[in-house]
């Protein structure tokens, strides 16, 4: 098979690998991965810059059975691989053209998880030894791989991965017969920690879930997500909606809606930027997020009694619980009280506080907006989900206006 018909194949198989964030980033702005032919993926960061990514698999070949994945074993259709020399040689091709700007290697399992790791561990060897490649390279873990070949890989890359998938064994176990969560899955992270302690590895280490495949629920996503941080030293943790792919197991469950999985990486970001902590998030009475609120106004609205918050007085922490305020508008609130008061709204919009979600919860200076009409909806909301909300709840209501906080 020629070469550009193989990155055909395995530049589209490598699409359910998730290498950013579609959710919004700090402050809101985050920009969905954009696919592109020829195995070439714009990934949007949050500050909004835009990376070329050459996203590829080192194979499709898999031995695994995971049930929604189209490379799963039971499933016919064309198979195919790069050697190491081939790939290598195609991604320098591309980097020479200023086509991308670094490297996300993934894979089926062939024959064994070692063996293929082999190839994945050459092709990053070719392009650091033979081409002196040193810009990013993300390299997968592949589940049941050995500790030799994690060494090589977290020795190689800037980035590696293990995608978790499933939260728990239970839920892993309803998408594959073939994995190990405890051993193949959660042990291969550990050991990468341990490996990167030594100052490699500058990009850490990400996994992935498959949201909504299993029946899990949000609350149990964000469990595991907590415990990965904080127990594996975790970089990201990232969510992709459950889609159907045909002539699979699953092909007819419904697909996940991708506003799941945004309120997902809302809900990252709070635990990650905002001092959130999973306590203060708040699940409905199946474990999962709201899809009609906002995670951090759903906050608010499940903690009235700490607002209206007085921008002068409020800390930085207080202020990163406030709708419309993040660690960068924060962060100039403190610097700016510290030469002057803050008087109005304007002040606020100039900092770069989202005042229009902001200005039910806050005091600026003893004044605040009279939103009672919109208090009153979410209040109502809080007692009753069934309660519906405006199209957009938070706006400035025609007649609201400054009085004196009692």
């Amino acid at each position: 098979m020629e070469l550009l018909d193989k990155l055909k194949i395995l530049g589209a198989a490598a699409k359910y690998d998730v290498c950013a964030a579609t959710g919004c980033g700090p402050g809101g702005s985050g920009r969905a991965a954009v696919p592109a032919p020829s195995g070439v993926c714009h990934s949007f960061l949050p500050d909004g810059r835009c990376v070329s990514l050459f996203k590829v698999l080192q194979t499709n070949e898999c031995l695994k059975d995971c049930f929604y994945c189209p490379n799963r074993i039971q499933r016919d259709g064309p198979r195919t691989a790069f050697t190491p020399d081939e790939l290598a040689g195609l991604f320098m091709e591309f980097y020479r053209r200023n086509y991308v700007e670094g490297l996300f290697l993934s894979s089926g399992i062939s024959r064994n998880p070692s063996h293929t790791m082999e190839q994945i561990i050459k092709t990053a060897e070719i392009l650091r030894y033979k081409h002196s490649y040193t810009g990013y390279i993300h390299l997968k873990i592949l589940p049941g791989a050995g500790f030799e070949y994690v060494e090589q890989a977290v020795r190689l890359a800037s980035r590696v991965s293990v995608n978790i998938e499933a939260p728990t064994t239970e839920h892993l176990q309803k998408l594959s017969r073939l994995k190990n969560f405890r051993e193949e899955i959660i042990g291969r992270m550990k050991w990468v920690h341990g490996l990167q302690q030594g100052g490699s590895l500058p990009a850490g280490q990400t996994t992935q879930f498959i949201v909504g495949a299993a029946g899990e629920s949000d609350s149990q996503i964000m469990k595991t997500t907590v415990s990965l941080y904080r127990e594996i030293g975790m970089r990201r943790v990232y969510f992709s909606a459950f889609q159907p792919v045909a002539g699979t197991p699953l092909e007819e469950r419904a697909p996940t809606p991708v506003l799941r999985e945004h309120r997902l990486y809302q809900s990252d970001f709070l635990l990650r930027s905002y001092g959130f902590s999973l306590s203060d998030l708040s699940f409905d009475t199946g474990g999962n997020l709201p899809l009609d609120i906002d995670p951090k106004v759903n906050f608010a609205v499940h903690n009235l009694h700490l607002f209206p918050m007085e921008i002068n007085r409020a800390s930085y922490k207080e202020l990163l619980k406030v709708p419309g305020i993040g660690p960068t508008s924060a962060r100039r609130i403190v610097n700016a009280r510290r030469n002057f008061r803050i008087t109005s709204l304007d002040e606020l919009k100039n900092i770069g506080v989202v005042v229009k979600r902001a200005v039910p919860f806050i005091q600026v200076n003893g004044k605040y907006r009279d939103s009672y009409k919109l208090v009153q909806q979410l209040e109502l909301w809080r007692e009753s989900h069934d309660y519906p909300l405006p199209d957009n709840p938070l706006i400035l209501y025609e007649g609201s206006h400054a009085v004196q906080a009692p």
